[in-house]
């Protein structure tokens, strides 16, 4: 099967070089020349771990191309996904469906043959329906269906999401979409990956339901880490505890500095503002979005705190290692090591911070931050030193090291990933979350 895939970013291009591994021909389309001539010459525009690979071989097999010529790249495609960017819209915090709409646009103007239009982007409920209604408008007269395909992929483990998934969600409202639908999923479905068909308009709003929950689960137990440090509890502990409940689950209950990347804090904001249209708050979600607003200044006050409170913390410098909002990506959107560099700097705090992918990202988000290329080189001088992204790098620092290089022993881990004894017992004051 040919299948077109809109947009050549995150989603657009995993999911297209995926795709091309179960033996589809894939065409990545994307206006963006210097994109496409990247992709040409074997540079990825993200990081994500194996992907570099994957679309090396599969564009060597012929089953992998790039164009920016959307009229050629879906001519004879039975699938032509929408995989554009749905940014939140400024003023309103609404998705920006600018693109998603402008590819429906052209696809309707160029479409040559029969096909299933996908929207694998983001998008609220209805926007299904106001796809249909362009490609039907522009006149084409050519059969067609429109289908809701959200993504469900974790940045840093993408390739793996995509071809071992949780479940696929198909929204589609006719047999011609789900019979397309269900030969693009195939592969999948021969290794008994369930598959979900719904309404299109149910299937736009798992995407949303989905992220928002999770989103919660993340926000709650970053408040129970806050009782626990007040009560003496352990929140690792209350973490397993609750966790082993199969009507809860262990994933998502690890406590840190709050939530970013480019789905969770978009996706809960979008659901807010769907939900205030259609009169039909949210209102658990809504506490979640403030309080994980909140709580990434707050990890910065918390590093202030241990160089001794906002007035002893001027003048001195703190190491930050981790800026992209969670490990094996490149990703900085909303990133709470962004609000930590912020308030540290406000503070009139030297910060210099070190991140394995993230830095070319970083430099023009945190201008006041001096980037280096070694976690040592960040440490030496230093009065304290925060971990704020989990990378494997930073599970293992020579200790002694730190020591020998930092001004004072403080380690500050908003992401837990120590043990308080193992660190106290060289030497150093510890400070982690929700534990004693």
């Amino acid at each position: 099967m040919k299948i077109a895939m809109v947009g050549s970013g995150y989603v657009g291009l995993v999911s297209g070089a995926c795709f091309a591994d179960f033996g589809h021909d894939v065409v990545c389309i994307d206006k963006d020349q210097s994109k496409i001539d990247r992709l040409h010459e074997g540079i990825m525009p993200i990081y994500e771990p194996g992907l570099d690979a994957l679309v090396e071989s599969n564009v060597k097999a012929g089953r992998l191309s790039f164009t920016t010529d959307l009229a050629e790249g879906i001519k004879g495609a039975q699938a032509i996904f929408i995989a554009v960017g749905t940014p939140s819209r400024r003023g309103d915090g609404h998705a920006d469906l600018t693109f998603v709409y402008a590819v429906a646009q052209e696809v309707g103007e160029n479409l040559a043959n029969e096909a299933v239009i996908v929207t694998k982007s983001t998008v609220p409920v209805g926007t299904g329906d106001e796809v249909e209604r362009i490609i039907r408008n522009s006149g084409t007269s050519q059969k067609f269906s429109v289908v809701s395909n959200p993504e469900f992929l974790r940045e840093g483990a993408a390739i793996g999401d995509f071809k071992r998934p949780d479940r696929i969600v198909i929204g589609a409202e006719d047999e011609f979409g789900r019979e397309v639908m269900s030969e693009v999923y195939r592969p999948l479905f021969l290794n008994e990956a369930p598959i979900l068909f719904t309404s299109r308009r149910s299937s736009e709003l798992i995407k949303y339901a989905a992220n928002a929950f999770l989103a919660t689960k993340i926000t709650f137990i970053n408040e129970m880490a806050d009782l626990c440090e007040k009560v003496g509890g352990n929140v690792q502990d209350v973490s397993r505890g609750i966790g082993m409940d199969g009507r809860i689950g262990a994933k998502f209950l690890h406590a840190g500095p709050g939530y970013g990347g480019s789905c969770f804090p978009k996706d809960t904001l979008a659901l807010l503002k769907t939900a205030e249209d259609y009169d039909s708050p949210v209102r658990i979600v809504e506490a979640v979005v403030k309080v994980n607003d909140s709580r990434k200044r707050a990890m910065g006050r918390k590093v202030l705190d241990a160089l001794g409170g906002m007035d002893a913390a001027r003048g001195k410098k703190v190491a930050l290692l981790g800026l992209t909002f969670k490990p094996n990506t490149d990703d900085m959107r909303d990133s709470p090591a962004i609000a930590v560099a912020q308030t540290l700097t406000d503070a009139g705090v030297e910060v210099a911070a070190y991140d394995p992918e993230g830095m070319e990202q970083a430099r023009p988000l945190m201008p006041e931050v001096t980037m280096v290329d070694d976690p040592y080189a960040a440490i030496e001088g230093a009065d304290a030193v925060a971990i704020v992204t989990e990378w494997d790098a930073f599970r293992a620092l020579d200790l002694d090291r730190v020591k020998e290089l930092a001004k004072s022993p403080v380690l500050v881990d908003l992401r837990n990933i120590y043990q308080p004894d193992d660190v106290r017992g060289r030497g150093f004051e510890y400070v982690s979350i929700g534990r004693p």
